[in-house]
């Protein structure tokens, strides 16, 4: 049994698109100053699952509970990173307003930040090591620095949970490091990481819980349990 409690409770979750289930009959517990990487193969929901998650997509059946309340009731203390690939890049805005971005479920969307909410925007970036590119046009930015301002804005939430899909696709290996360091520093500090993961050879030195989906649950725990008589692609490789 787990020694620390549920931060979110998934219970009897059903996700379709065009009313064909992509996820059915989903329960997990998702556990309170962990880094949990969701993994599955291509088509397997695990998306899909974050926005049920999230309310981004209404459920056809099911509940989510966030400390024991519904999303609405906490959304200021969830931070959410989608895929790099669903964002629109064109937009003409800087890396500093992008990360300024974080503040605006605290601070409201029409108030004026000042010099206090840019320097918690600069500290932010430095603690993603893009400072330096602050006044920089976000579209300018590699694959692997645009997820770092992401994570960036993430962080200027000041939240308790982060939920992040696929954070490490396409970048490169430096920036893997400084997003898993930052992963290592949010759990220091009791906070709790999930995040889509796809790489099964860094998959157990990166995160200490797992949530293995395909269509369903097919298993979830701590690591070092659910591997014990079973590897990461053993599980993906079922059907």
């Amino acid at each position: 049994m787990e020694d620390k409690k549920s931060i979110i409770r998934v219970e009897d979750l059903t996700m379709a698109y065009n009313e064909n289930p992509v996820i059915w009959d989903v329960d997990i517990d998702f556990i309170e100053g962990s880094r949990t990487a969701i993994i599955g193969p291509n088509g397997a929901g695990k998306s899909t699952l974050l926005k049920g998650i999230l309310g981004l997509m209404k459920p056809i059946t099911g509940y989510v509970l966030f400390w024991g309340q519904p999303h609405k009731n906490v959304r200021r203390k969830i931070a959410y990173v989608p895929q790099t690939e669903t964002v629109n890049w064109d937009f003409p805005i800087t890396v500093l307003d992008v990360v300024m971005m974080g503040q605006y479920k605290k601070s409201g969307l029409f108030h004026r930040p000042g010099k206090k909410e840019k320097q918690m925007a600069y500290e932010a970036l430095e603690q993603m090591q893009m400072h330096e590119f602050h006044d920089r046009h976000i579209s300018d930015l590699s694959g692997g620095q645009k997820q770092r301002v992401f994570i960036a804005r993430a962080i200027n939430q000041h939240a308790d949970l982060y939920i992040m899909d696929e954070p490490l696709a396409g970048v490169d290996k430096a920036t893997e490091l400084i997003i898993m360091n930052k992963f290592k520093e949010f759990q220091k500090d009791n906070k709790t990481v999930i995040a889509v993961h796809h790489d099964m050879n860094t998959l157990e030195d990166y995160f200490d819980h797992v949530v293995i989906v395909n269509k369903t649950i097919q298993a979830q725990g701590r690591c070092f349990e659910v591997f014990k008589d079973k590897t990461p692609m053993e599980y993906l490789s079922r059907r």
